[in-house]
């Protein structure tokens, strides 16, 4: 959501901010839409106060005892009321249109956000560990598939493609990732841990900036919506609410269930993990002021790094660009892992700053002193547990096909020190 003010005081700088994005100029169609909803809320005011004028008229009339003068203005405000429109649906169609200009134009980018079109425009920061190459290091999927641990064609037969089942060892190896990543920023990062629902309203999906723009990607029931992410719940737990200035940023992380239809990606990814319709993830979120928000930004980039690092993984921080920037992020850091069996970086975790675009459609603010000021919001993966999976097998995988399990997860895999199918070695 924009301060609708700003705009109308200087409707080029949001056409230049949207022009950074590749998108057309906007100013122009909302501010038409504002005038006409401005100027319907005009007329009715004055029909409003005319049939107010004629109520009084009508009262004095009848005081005097003029009779005749109380049936002439009787007809006149008759008259007056028959004539005029459906205020009440004409405004709240102006207002709807209006909204929906708004609501379809993504977050200003911070002015620290390069230039670009896409993703070839993004700019690596730092990377840890050096990219292993081989041509014999298997995909995941061959992995898990050799091992007799994750079985695609059940997941078929059960609800379909883009789905999964993981089985034994493999099964408590994703569940240790996501246990162990949530623990860390429990009891290390700062952050408190929610238990938050999995289903949604749409008020909250609004909120965050997936409704109404990006519905498609939402699986829904009845009148509620599948979370495709936790941030959802955790960023809304502050919707509406005037809080107390937080002197040091609110955290929240919760692992949760994902739920996203994929449905601008077909033909892609389709084999293995790495675009599911259901995927777990520990989320971090962060509600601050607006000047400690650029510090929490690198704070929580540096809390998925530091997960990965533990793992033994590689990866590398790219600065997106203005064209592979998000809908609702002023400025987002990825975090893309190396796949050996792919040869490749992949994305395992995004942290975005949204500055005021969140807090401004949930209407969340902090007092300060008189004034009311909206808050910063911030989420970031910390990290993608399927996706950690698949770089912990492709990384840590043996000649033989066995995986040996990272140090840090050892304490939640019951004694399991290696995956190689049947046989378990101890720890």
């Amino acid at each position: 959501m924009h301060d609708l003010r700003a705009i109308r005081s200087d409707p080029a700088a949001l056409d230049a901010a949207m022009a950074r994005r590749s998108i057309a100029p906007q100013a122009d169609a909302i501010l038409r839409a504002d005038f006409a909803l401005r100027e319907h809320q005009k007329a009715e005011q004055d029909h409003n106060a005319q049939t107010r004028s004629y109520s009084t008229d009508i009262a004095l009339a009848a005081r005097r005892g003029d009779l005749d003068a109380v049936e002439k203005t009787k007809v006149l405000a008759q008259r007056h009321k028959e004539s005029a429109p459906d205020y009440q649906a004409q405004g709240i169609d102006l207002e709807d249109r209006r909204s929906k200009l708004l609501d379809g134009i993504p977050n200003i980018l911070d002015t620290t956000v390069p230039d670009g079109v896409d993703e070839t425009g993004n700019i690596e920061l730092h990377r840890n560990g050096t990219p292993a190459q081989s041509n014999v290091a298997r995909q995941h999927f061959e992995l898990g598939e050799a091992l007799s641990l994750m079985d695609f064609e059940a997941a078929a037969r059960l609800s379909g493609s883009r789905f999964v089942v993981l089985r034994g060892a493999l099964a408590r190896l994703e569940r240790a990732l996501g246990q162990w990543m949530l623990d860390q920023h429990i009891t290390h990062n700062g952050y408190t841990e929610i238990a938050p629902p999995y289903l949604v309203n749409a008020a909250s999906l609004y909120g965050t900036g997936q409704l109404p723009k990006f519905e498609e990607d939402l699986f829904r029931t009845g009148d509620k919506y599948l979370i495709p992410t936790a941030e959802v719940p955790l960023t809304n737990l502050v919707a509406g609410q005037i809080i107390a200035e937080p002197i040091d940023p609110l955290r929240f992380t919760a692992l949760t269930p994902s739920f996203r239809s994929e449905a601008g990606s077909a033909g892609r990814d389709t084999r293995g993990m790495l675009r599911q319709h259901q995927f777990h993830k520990v989320e971090m979120v962060s509600v601050t002021r607006p000047e400690d928000s650029d510090a929490e930004h690198e704070r929580m980039t540096a809390c998925a790094e530091a997960i990965l690092t533990a793992l033994g993984l590689t990866w590398r921080r790219m600065f997106l660009c203005a064209g592979d920037t998000g809908f609702s992020a002023a400025k987002t850091y990825d975090l893309e892992v190396w796949l050996p069996g792919q040869q490749a970086w992949r994305e395992i975790s995004s942290c975005s700053n949204c500055h005021a675009f969140q807090a401004r459609r949930m209407n969340t603010r902090f007092k300060r002193g008189k004034e009311t000021v909206f808050v910063h919001t911030l989420n970031g993966s910390g990290v993608a547990v399927g996706r950690a999976l698949i770089a912990v097998m492709e990384t840590h995988q043996q000649g033989d096909g066995a995986v040996i399990i990272p140090e840090p997860l050892l304490p939640y895999m019951g004694g399991v020190s290696r995956l190689d199918g049947s046989k378990l070695a101890p720890a």
